[in-house]
């Protein structure tokens, strides 16, 4: 799985190289599209895969690698409403993070996220419920929890310029009697620069307060992408460190790497 990593680093360079600025069509330049990739509401579909290396973790210097599968898909509820499920299944294989000399490898719990879009001008808003669904096929991954709780993301864009948050709060409502609640706030902070050519510059902050273990990470990633095509399918690449500026030893990695890439479905 490491090595698809590189592939990805690899493919990264290859496309952003080459990629060309696509002929402008209404609400589908390559620019606009790269706008709207930075924006968690737009009704758009989308599939991005986040990659996620990172080392160092814990008493044990442990090694994670993690992908993330994060298909986004809106639905129009009406003309001034629309409705943005966006869904993050991870896939793990980590080492000596549990432990000295133990590997963990499978699903870990599945984060699903719906988003009330009202269509609004200036400041574009968000919000509606977060679910945690114990999806982990092994008991070192997840929780063994179901939880839920409330999303929201505040967010401004202008042609080119893309600031603003999200945030969920989970708390777990039931599972496993045995195993510790959940109980967990996360909101990312973002912003981003595009390109006519659908090159794209940013950088975001996420911070994770895990109230029932009383942790707190924090990290920042400063990021460079591109809007490119593979033969027909419109793709985005991006690819940024993972900065670790506060947090536990027991969670906080020495360093990382994410690289993302989308399979993007314009309508």
């Amino acid at each position: 799985m490491k090595n698809s990593f590189i592939a990805i680093l690899l493919l990264f360079v290859t496309f952003t190289t080459s990629a060309q600025e696509e002929p402008a069509k209404p609400g589908n330049s390559a620019q606009e599209l790269a706008d709207k990739m930075a924006n968690p509401v737009a009704s758009l579909i989308s599939v991005p895969l986040q990659n996620n290396l990172t080392y160092g973790i814990g008493a044990y210097n442990g090694s994670k690698y993690q992908i993330n599968i994060q298909p986004v898909v809106p639905f129009k509820l009406s003309e001034n409403l629309n409705l943005i499920t966006r869904y993050i299944l991870p896939v793990v294989d980590q080492q000596d993070v549990t432990g000295e000399n133990t590997h963990e490898f499978g699903l870990s719990d599945a984060t699903v996220t719906a988003f009330f879009a009202p269509k609004t001008k200036g400041i574009i808003l968000g919000v509606g419920p977060a679910f945690l669904v114990p999806t982990a096929t092994e008991k070192l991954l997840g929780t063994e929890k179901f939880g839920i709780g409330p999303s929201v993301l505040v967010m401004h864009q202008g042609k080119g310029l893309s600031i603003g948050f999200l945030a969920n709060q989970i708390w777990s409502v039931a599972g496993n009697a045995d195993r510790a609640d959940f109980n967990q706030f996360y909101t990312q902070i973002f912003l981003t620069h595009s390109y006519k050519s659908g090159a794209s510059l940013g950088i975001t902050s996420e911070i994770t307060q895990n109230w029932q273990g009383n942790t707190t990470l924090i990290t920042v990633s400063p990021n460079v992408g591109a809007i490119t095509k593979l033969g027909g399918q419109t793709m985005q690449f991006a690819v940024m460190p993972l900065i670790p500026v506060v947090g536990h030893s027991n969670i906080r990695p020495d360093w990382g790497l994410r690289a993302v890439v989308a399979f993007i479905f314009p309508q």
